[in-house]
């Protein structure tokens, strides 16, 4: 279902003047209750290095991505960093506010610029309140999430970087929907949580076996198979359809 919004206020970036464009959430909603919740929601262009969310702050907006990517990074010591999701047009951010938490977790960096829909955070608890299949969506998709960020610090213990750095490249292509992306080796190495010099390394060793393509940040993925076979089976855990994967949250 393609998921339409007349412009709102000022947001994190300029305005659309007005946007078609999909959101699977929002999607899987009745068109009642799609059509009820547009009326709260606003459109907003989001640019790369936006950040959304600081652990600590306050979340005053719910945004449901549409073309744009947003990286969700655990922060220790308030400069080292790990992603531990990501979220595009298959997701929210600040679901937890629903929830009782009205302080962000997380830093929430926008990794791909593009458009979103955002709501206010106290007009979005009314509406968890009294919509039933809000509700249940949204209880399966924080589910999945938490298991998704498990999954990944598990990994990041665990899993040699080349192998992570694998999981981390093919997990942005499924989110992007687009084997090609551009991302900064700053970007990854706070991603991962390693020195810029580990990721340097890694993506070389996969641009040696052909895998991918890594210039100046712009990557692209020349061997889907070959990179899923480097990389652990986290991918194959958190993917749409793994078993852990997003799909779940629409069945």
């Amino acid at each position: 279902m393609s998921v339409s919004f007349d412009t709102g206020h000022a947001g994190a970036g300029p305005v659309a003047a007005r946007g078609d464009f999909s959101n699977r959430l929002l999607g899987s909603l009745s068109d009642d209750d799609l059509r009820h919740l547009s009326g709260l929601c606003e459109t907003v262009q989001v640019d790369v290095g936006d950040v959304l969310y600081e652990p600590g702050q306050v979340i005053r907006h719910i945004y449901f991505p549409a073309d744009c990517l947003i990286s969700l990074l655990a922060v220790a010591e308030g400069r080292m960093t790990l992603e531990v999701g990501s979220v595009g047009c298959e997701g929210m951010i600040g679901a937890s506010v629903a929830l009782g938490h009205q302080l962000a977790q997380v830093r929430a960096v926008v990794q791909r610029a593009g458009l979103a829909t955002r709501i206010d955070s106290e007009d979005f608890c009314a509406e968890f309140i009294r919509m039933e299949s809000l509700r249940r969506l949204l209880y399966r998709y924080t589910d999945t999430l938490l298991a998704q960020a498990i999954q990944i610090a598990v990994c990041s213990r665990f899993h040699v970087l080349e192998a992570r750095l694998a999981r981390s490249l093919l997990i942005t292509r499924d989110r992007l929907q687009s084997g090609k992306f551009h991302l900064t080796h700053e970007f990854l190495a706070h991603a991962l949580g390693v020195r810029r010099v580990g990721v340097t390394k890694a993506a070389s060793a996969l641009q040696q076996q052909k895998l991918i393509s890594y210039s100046r940040g712009n990557i692209e993925i020349l061997d889907s198979a070959g990179l899923e076979a480097v990389s652990c089976r986290c991918y194959e855990l958190v993917r749409d359809n793994g078993a852990i994967g997003i799909s779940h949250v629409f069945l």
